[in-house]
């Protein structure tokens, strides 16, 4: 699953993500890095980009980086 395929309100944790260079960089330093809980938070009103929350930061992606990002679904008990 990517954090592409997320829904509104939907906590999931970074697994991987498969970008190189420039994007690898920049999306290290917004904090999407290996075991972080991000939250989707809504998207455009055409689809691109997509709003996503890590800690107490909102951060806006383009569909196709956030296509090459791996994410996990967490369970309930996981998130309290």
């Amino acid at each position: 699953m990517t954090l592409n395929d997320t829904l509104p309100n939907q906590t999931v944790v970074v697994l991987r993500h498969h970008a190189t260079g420039v994007i690898r960089q920049r999306l290290m330093d917004l904090g999407i890095m290996p075991q972080a809980r991000v939250t989707m938070v809504r998207s455009a009103p055409l689809g691109d980009p997509i709003e996503i929350k890590i800690d107490n930061t909102h951060v806006s992606l383009r569909r196709a980086e956030a296509a090459g990002i791996e994410v996990t679904s967490i369970t309930q008990s996981e998130a309290l």
